[in-house]
């Protein structure tokens, strides 16, 4: 149970940011439907009060929150989306606009929320703030809120930071870099090492969407197709009927599947970390599906199955686009493969080669980067549609969202609540407590959860 202990607007400094709107590109314009991102942080703090937490930690933040908003200042405005089909979206920042963010204080058991054992995903919810979306009819638009905040106190145990986000005004390096920002600001009580730290790297945000180079008229395309995508609720997918889990993958179980799959396909090029973590989960959570009688094998229905993850476009456009660019820039991976061949002994080796091919045919060619693009939607609509399974990929292997200090030290656990409103989706982030290592979270149905957990820990083969 939560209590409501302030509400609050946070802006940029007065006359600090002029108002000033940008355009969304295609590699925007394509999340508009989509439902936010749900991201909780949780920090531990076991000498924390209530009086501390109201008369030094709200404050801080605040101040904080509002320094660093005056480098970011897209995540205080809006997303103005035009219901006359003539005109495009546009992310617009005035005067005033501000980010929504409240504290509140909580009694429920913050060991078993850090915990990595399944819990009701329903209880989470509590940690994470609403999204808003407002129609005026008068101007014929929608204004959607792009970010909102939430930190919530667990008295004598710790803090919780939960972030709601709008996919179209950034991707996750866009966000993992306010978040990093805001954390530095708060850290040191002041803006002055910040912006000696982003002075001497350059590593200031950009918002230049003419930086990326790519055919303009994709930006209509994408705007018209995504206009046929019924746009997704941003109140909460309750109730979850799920449970939530996090595994980790050290790095020497990471070695041995590399080994393994390098001994099976000897000429098998990009066998990555992240090629045989995504091959193992895949082909255990379709193995789950079965073994806890959602879904049966019939010899007449050979469904495919889909692997569905993003690829940071950034380094590989040319000319390429520099990393502290703040919006979106990912393209995508789609490997697919036979249901009954995923389900099988050979399942893992078959998903890690249907997986390295699909990044070299769309990683690593960097000149077919954007080739086919205006199918992309259909793309993936037809695989939701015609599929068995769908599995989604939030967060990358190279984020490290633990190291994100408030002051605080390093996060205590990671929660992203965004997977609740996948069927099959897991979150994906450098592991807190396996240097080299990795971290998936999912959120299943209970009975499958505990399948998956079997399969997981029964390993491969040879293994």
């Amino acid at each position: 149970m939560t209590n409501l202990l302030e509400s609050c607007r946070i802006a940029p400094p007065p006359h600090t940011v002029a108002d000033q709107s940008l355009p969304l590109t295609f590699l925007d314009i394509k999340w508009l439907p989509f439902h936010p991102i749900r991201c909780l942080l949780f920090y531990d703090l076991p000498h924390s009060s209530k009086p501390y937490f109201l008369e030094t930690i709200i404050p801080k933040l605040k101040e904080s929150l509002s320094l660093t908003l005056k480098h970011f200042f897209p995540l205080a405005g809006n997303i103005v989306y035009p219901l006359n089909p003539e005109k495009k979206p546009e992310i617009c920042y005035r005067a005033g606009d501000s980010v929504s963010l409240t504290f509140f204080e909580s009694s429920d058991d913050y060991d078993d929320l850090v915990g990595n054992h399944p819990r009701n995903a329903d209880k989470f919810y509590d940690l994470i703030p609403f999204l808003s979306q407002i129609t005026n009819e008068e101007s014929a638009q929608k204004l959607l809120e792009v970010l909102a905040i939430q930190v919530t106190l667990f008295s004598g145990s710790g803090v919780c930071i939960g972030f709601s986000n709008h996919h179209s005004v950034g991707d996750a390096n866009s966000m993992m870099g306010f978040m990093r920002s805001w954390a530095l600001i708060n850290n040191n009580g002041e803006e002055e090492q910040f912006l000696i730290t982003h002075s001497e790297s350059r590593s200031f945000p950009v918002f230049d969407r003419s930086l990326i180079n790519y055919p303009h008229e994709l930006d209509s395309v994408f705007f018209k197709q995504s206009k046929k995508i019924p746009m997704a609720s941003s109140s909460f997918p309750l109730p979850t009927n799920r449970v939530r889990a996090t595994y980790d993958f050290p790095q020497s179980k990471i070695k041995k599947l590399k080994d393994l799959v390098h001994a099976r396909f000897p000429r098998l090029a990009h066998v990555s970390s992240f090629v045989v973590m995504a091959a193992y989960v895949w082909s255990c959570l379709a193995k789950s599906m079965i073994a806890s009688f959602e879904e049966k094998v019939v010899d007449d229905d050979d469904k495919p199955d889909f692997f569905l993850f993003a690829v940071d476009a950034r380094a590989r456009i040319d000319p390429p686009v520099p990393g502290n660019y703040f919006g979106n820039c990912l393209s995508f991976g789609l490997a697919k493969m036979g249901h009954r061949e995923l389900v099988g002994e050979e399942g893992f080796f078959a998903a890690a080669e249907a997986i390295a091919e699909e990044i070299r045919n769309k990683v690593i060619d960097k000149e077919n980067l954007f080739e086919g693009a205006e199918n992309w939607l259909a793309e993936v609509g037809a695989a939701v549609r015609n599929r068995k399974m769908i599995l989604s990929v939030s967060g990358s292997s190279r984020a490290d969202l633990y190291g994100v200090d408030f002051g605080w030290g390093r996060a205590r656990k990671l929660e992203t609540l965004s997977i609740d409103g996948e069927r099959d989706a897991m979150s994906l982030f450098k592991s807190r407590n396996c240097e080299g290592g990795l971290e998936i979270g999912l959120s299943l149905p209970k009975v499958i959860m505990y399948a998956f957990a079997a399969h997981f820990s029964e390993g491969v083969k040879g293994e």
